[in-house]
């Protein structure tokens, strides 16, 4: 199994290109599904995630093609298949998107239960509650589920809790239903209107996405029509990474190819530390200050500070000056890293199951250590670039789930990594 072999100390300066977005390609994907007509996508980033994801399409009967550079061209014909392959579909959790399309398309799915990131408590119950309104019916058994409708009705559903695959699959499920379904408390993450704009520029009639309320008028089984190809946005959760190495060890690292806009919480948070940050339409520069200061963060569901940025957030504030409190207010079990941290030299005490303390600065040394989930195994890289010595970085497959060949990106700006 491959690992990064790092040497860490070295400043980094350069460009570093953002790759389209992991979390918008892999709903745009499923959602051609719920088109006649073939549907082109732009600026898909090559990760695992996206691989499988092409693997469950192609295994439930669409065409798959590349026509250029990080596009794809995505073709089904009459046969669709409805059942999502378990060996591929428990990978990665996304793939319980695909299922809301399935449904409304063919009137059943059947699918294991969803992997990905081993982060805590994931429930599934929003999706099938927000089906079961929707008038499917759901069984259950020891390997997954099987989803039944012969036609989606729309109603009027609230989500318990804010979700942004939850929201996402429930607006790709009313897209084909029969009158309007009303999302409300839906998550406000930018790949939701994104995902919107796609689906209403090829006929699909929804309002409100990206705010806490979105209205969808279904078709009533009518298929949608491609009129263009449509672009991937740029990675935010990416880019923030970047932002956040930058902020360790940069001396100028320039980003480019992203969207500051989508970033303007931690952008602050950066600024009000001392970091030197210059931006423009489509770039961010930054650079490491003479003292970082520190700060506590509370992650939050967009626009606050994304928990998915917290386990770099939490390296960036061992080299800080002062105590930083980290609390996880979105997943259980995503301080599961700490540990690691700690034995790179980091002082990071535990203060219960969603806070730690974090006591700065401190020298990291390198060490082996090993990927338990995609953002934590990106916050190990990171830890490692910083570190004395040599690191070695294990289970990479977690990260390359998320980021495309970050140890070549990584060098280009002068990083000394290498996969072997």
């Amino acid at each position: 199994m491959a690992e990064f072999v790092i040497n860490g100390g070295r400043k980094l300066k350069g460009e570093i290109k953002i790759m389209g977005a992991k979390n918008s390609a892999l709903k745009i994907l499923p959602a051609s599904l719920l088109f006649s007509t073939p549907v082109k996508i732009k600026n898909i980033p090559l990760i695992e995630d996206v691989f499988r994801m092409r693997d469950l399409l192609t295994d439930i009967g669409a065409s798959v093609k590349e026509i250029g550079e990080r596009s794809l061209e995505v073709r089904f014909g009459r046969e669709i298949g409805s059942n999502l392959k378990k060996d591929i579909a428990e990978r990665f959790r996304a793939s319980i998107v695909l299922a809301g399309p399935v449904l409304a398309r063919t009137g059943r799915v059947s699918f294991p239960f969803p992997g990905g990131c081993v982060i805590g408590k994931r429930p599934i119950d929003i999706f099938l509650d927000g089906w079961k309104k929707m008038g499917a019916t759901v069984r259950e058994s020891g390997s997954g589920f099987d989803i039944a409708a012969k036609r989606l009705s729309g109603k009027d559903f609230t989500f318990k809790n804010i979700s942004v695959t939850g929201t996402e699959t429930l607006m790709l499920s009313a897209v084909l239903a029969h009158g309007k379904t009303i999302l409300r408390n839906a998550a406000l993450e930018p790949e939701i209107p994104s995902l919107a704009e796609f689906l209403n520029k090829s006929g699909a009639k929804i309002k409100g996405a990206g705010t806490s309320t979105i209205e969808i008028i279904g078709t009533g089984g009518k298929l949608l029509k491609a009129r263009r190809a449509f672009e991937v946005i740029p990675d935010r959760i990416e880019t923030g990474d970047f932002l956040i190495l930058g902020a360790i060890i940069g001396d100028n690292i320039k980003v480019t190819d992203c969207n500051p806009e989508h970033l303007t919480t931690l952008i602050a948070m950066l600024e009000s530390l001392g970091v030197k940050i210059k931006m423009g339409k489509n770039w961010v520069s930054v650079s490491r200050p003479k003292i970082l200061s520190s700060s506590d963060i509370k992650t939050k569901e967009y626009p606050g500070f994304v928990t998915d940025l917290q386990a770099p957030y939490t390296v960036l504030m061992t080299q800080a000056h002062g105590e930083s409190i980290i609390f996880e207010t979105v997943f259980d079990g995503r301080l599961n890293y700490i540990d690691d941290l700690n034995r790179m030299g980091a002082k990071i005490t535990p203060l219960d199951t969603h806070r730690v303390l974090v006591h700065g600065p401190t020298s990291l040394r390198g060490r082996e250590i090993e990927s338990p989930d995609l953002r934590a195994g990106l916050a190990f890289v990171m830890a490692a670039l910083i570190a004395k010595g040599e690191s070695i970085v294990k289970n990479i497959y977690q990260i390359d789930r998320g980021y495309e060949k970050i140890e070549e990106r990584l060098q280009k700006i002068g990083a000394d990594i290498k996969r072997i």
